[in-house]
């Protein structure tokens, strides 16, 4: 499915920044802003932080109460880095980052945590029930909502990080640290509003001619070090044609797909990242052959599909059950990489067109009865339509119920 516009919205929003300075630093200053995603969140919250408007190709620090990291803008004077919440932290506590002579601050509230006796377990269930939260897979208040919704934590837990940043440990370590299993999407282009197909930057040729070696290594390196385990689900949905990385635009030709992709994995593994699972996860429709693009047994481990109910929202799209938006693709998946375990990595219904509560009684028994499907992960935000499952208390009823009956 294409987010094009939805990837700075899941590293979130925050609160408008206060800028302090003087002379030309305070001037250069007046562009600058800082976004925090979550805004509040107990002590050992991950918070994604991502700054704009700053000197650009400048090393500066980002400092939380007693924590502080290191960051450097792009040339576009823009930032991403990631923070954890320490003990000892003030109810408002400042995330302050200073680059050159700019310095800029924005309020991050410390809530009270929510203690592990009041959050229901995670299932023990084959079918895994996973979640892409709208916050990041750092976002603990809301993960801890929908866990309390639904009777179940979150076994699978999906994030997404593009070439400009780096490997997310501290969301990695948000992940496990509530017994989920991180996924990370990581996408070969500059993602944001307005980013398009077309980024000659980011050609499968060029990440195949080494032209990111650096950057790749480096993430395997993280990940390395990191050594818990970790599913990366590189440049997904590759048969569409909304991404740079998909064989049909952006200049790319038939094979560069997996030669790509097997120069990147052969980087992260000669890094030393053996604790990675690589998720290869085509579209459920799109004008590419996925067949085609298949890197081969040996560079995956595990089958994704996205697929989503559009119902009636769209002029091309009509109402799905289960059965007929997954059944042929999964058909298609075992035909290209037989005995492979399957993950839906990405999928949710709309309510528009038919009953989203009978979409959601359908959907857990049908994915439960294909044993070579071991997990699905829903995309839980409001954006095209609300796919999120609290999107009316029959749907949120009808899921928690679905669940519940596979455990």
């Amino acid at each position: 499915m294409n987010h094009t516009a939805n990837r700075r919205t899941i590293l979130g929003l925050g609160l408008a920044a206060a800028i302090s300075g003087a002379g030309a630093a305070a001037a250069q200053a007046t562009s600058a802003a800082m976004t925090l995603s979550p805004t509040t969140g107990p002590v050992g919250t991950t918070v994604s932080v991502t700054g704009t408007g700053f000197p650009g190709l400048t090393t500066g620090s980002l400092t939380l109460g007693s924590n502080k990291v290191a960051l450097k803008t792009l040339k576009n004077g823009t930032f991403t880095a990631s923070i954890v919440v320490p003990a000892g932290t003030a109810a408002i506590a400042p995330v302050t980052a200073q680059v050159g002579r700019t310095t800029l601050s924005t309020n991050f509230t410390v809530a009270a945590a929510e203690t592990s006796a009041s959050l229901p377990p995670v299932s023990s269930a084959l079918l895994r029930f996973g979640l892409i939260p709208a916050a990041g897979i750092a976002g603990s208040a809301e993960i801890d909502a929908t866990s309390k919704l639904v009777g179940e934590q979150p076994a699978l837990l999906l994030g997404y990080r593009d070439f400009q940043q780096a490997a997310p440990i501290a969301e990695l370590d948000a992940a496990t640290t509530r017994g989920a299993i991180p996924m990370m999407t990581w996408e070969p282009w500059v993602a944001g509003a307005g980013a398009g197909a077309v980024q000659p930057a980011y050609t499968l040729a060029a990440i195949a001619a080494g032209n990111f070696d650096t950057y790749i290594t480096q993430w395997g390196a993280g990940l390395a070090s990191w050594g818990k385990p970790v599913m990366l689900r590189f440049a997904h949905e590759m048969n569409g044609d909304w991404y740079p990385w998909c064989e049909t635009v952006n200049g790319n030709q038939p094979g560069d797909y997996i030669r790509a992709w097997q120069h990147v994995h052969d980087l992260v593994t000669a890094a030393g990242a053996f604790n990675v699972t690589w998720v290869w996860a085509p579209n459920g429709g799109g004008p590419g052959d996925m067949a085609a693009m298949y890197p081969g047994d040996g560079y995956v481990d595990v089958l994704g599909l996205d697929a989503y109910n559009w119902g009636t929202t769209q002029s091309w799209s009509s109402w799905q059950s289960p059965d007929a938006l997954f059944g042929y693709w999964l058909d298609q998946l075992r035909v290209i990489a037989p005995g492979k375990q399957i993950i839906i990595t990405e999928t949710a219904s709309t309510e528009t067109g038919g009953s989203k509560a009978d979409w959601n009684t359908s959907l857990v028994p049908y994915l439960n009865s294909q044993p070579d499907v071991t997990g699905f992960i829903w995309f839980n935000l409001n954006k095209e339509t609300d796919w999120r499952i609290e999107s009316s208390t029959a749907s949120s009823n009808a899921f928690t119920a679905a669940l519940a009956a596979r455990r």
